[in-house]
């Protein structure tokens, strides 16, 4: 007998949160010997795992951060074979703003996680690659004009989801961009502070007194 629905959206958000909750920074680094949260800003993302000055584990937890958006949408588009495909699409955008939520408020460390950046990207990339690929190319652009770490994240943020209706994406990714969006909005409060005094440090500049300077 098929499960219903609503058990399957369920198992979905559920997977997708218990995905994105997967602190891959503090795990890389603890198997170092190092504590990312008591390193820079305490942020427990890639480009604070950069300034540990080991590019592998960097490039490990940024990998592991995208992937885990990844994974939880892909987990939904296989447990939702065999329905509609707009059902589908809603499950898969649900199960990707569940990891997006993991990612932010991880179960496993007290609901204190990342801002995250690479858990939008690679959501992005399995729900809808064009998306994925218009926000990347955004936050690549900007970086490269203005050497901003966070302001490249918040007008890829900004833009991804206006961004999805103009090449017709299907709406419940679009929704699920808007959601993300919004969040990382509300995480990056304190860079929107500093950006606006123009006292956000640049790619690649060290200034270890700057407090969750990433993005």
């Amino acid at each position: 007998m098929p499960l219903p629905d609503w058990t399957i959206f369920a198992l979905a958000v559920i997977g997708g949160y218990l995905f994105g909750s997967i602190p891959f920074g503090v795990v890389t680094t603890k198997l170092a010997g190092i504590d990312i949260r008591s390193i820079g800003s305490g942020n427990i993302g890639a480009t604070n795992v950069l300034r540990t000055g080991r590019k592998d584990l960097a490039l490990i937890t940024f990998l592991g951060d995208t992937g885990k958006g990844a994974m939880a949408v892909g987990l939904a588009f296989v447990l939702l074979l065999s329905v509609d495909q707009a059902t589908r699409q809603t499950g898969m955008a649900l199960a990707g703003g569940a990891a997006f939520l993991g990612h932010l408020f991880p179960v496993w460390l007290k609901f204190k996680g990342g801002k995250g950046v690479a858990t939008f990207l690679g959501t992005l990339f399995a729900a809808a690659w064009p998306m994925g690929l218009l926000a990347a190319g955004t936050w690549l652009l900007t970086a490269f004009i203005f050497r901003i770490s966070s302001l490249s994240a918040l007008v890829a943020a900004a833009l991804i989801a206006p961004l999805g209706l103009l090449t017709d994406q299907p709406h419940a990714f679009v929704v699920m961009a808007l959601f993300m969006a919004v969040l990382i909005y509300l995480r990056h409060r304190d860079n929107i502070r500093r950006l606006l005094k123009g006292e956000e440090p640049k790619i690649g500049k060290k200034k270890d007194a700057e407090p969750a300077a990433d993005a």
